[in-house]
């Protein structure tokens, strides 16, 4: 089952191996990953999308990873309210005939043309990974010459509050 994992770390040299190294050795694989600096100085934010085969795994996978020195915090957020987006940039085989045509199948998924040349197109897309998949099999018969992804980032939703949190008041007192 895949899962969505964050870990807030000190943004030193070494962090980034060690985390893969401890997955590594406990065999899990790593769908994707994104590292990042955070709005505190010194402070990084992983994203990982892994794929564990039971809870026990899970909680083992937690475990280590909160046992390292730089981790400071790891969470897994895949049944919580998030907000999670992805980066691809894609390059088409494209002439001039085909650009209207390519233009008229990435404006609903909300892409942009980011360089052209003569033979190809560069698209940049960002969105949940379902949407890339689905533009990317679209742009497929054209000819993809090459494709880069970031992978997922993802952070938890702002809170919400629910019916019963919020303070009843009437118009007529």
């Amino acid at each position: 089952m895949k899962r969505i994992i964050t870990a807030v770390v000190q943004n030193r040299s070494g962090v980034l191996n060690r985390v893969t190294g401890l997955m590594q050795k406990r065999q899990f694989n790593i769908d994707s990953i994104s590292v990042g600096r955070t709005e505190s100085d010194g402070i990084s934010k992983m994203t990982l999308v892994v794929d564990v085969e039971d809870n026990q795994k899970l909680e083992q996978l937690t475990k280590q990873l909160n046992k390292q020195i730089d981790v400071l915090k790891v969470s897994d957020i895949t049944d919580k309210a998030i907000v999670a987006r992805e980066l691809a940039l894609i390059k088409v085989v494209s002439t001039s005939q085909l650009r209207s045509e390519i233009q008229g199948i990435i404006e609903p998924f909300r892409a942009s043309i980011i360089d052209v040349s003569k033979d190809s197109l560069a698209i940049q897309v960002t969105g949940k990974p379902d949407k890339i998949e689905a533009l990317i099999d679209l742009l497929r018969p054209y000819g993809i010459k090459e494709l880069a992804r970031t992978g997922l980032t993802a952070f938890l939703r702002g809170h919400q509050p629910q019916a019963s949190e919020l303070a009843s008041f009437s118009l007529l007192k």
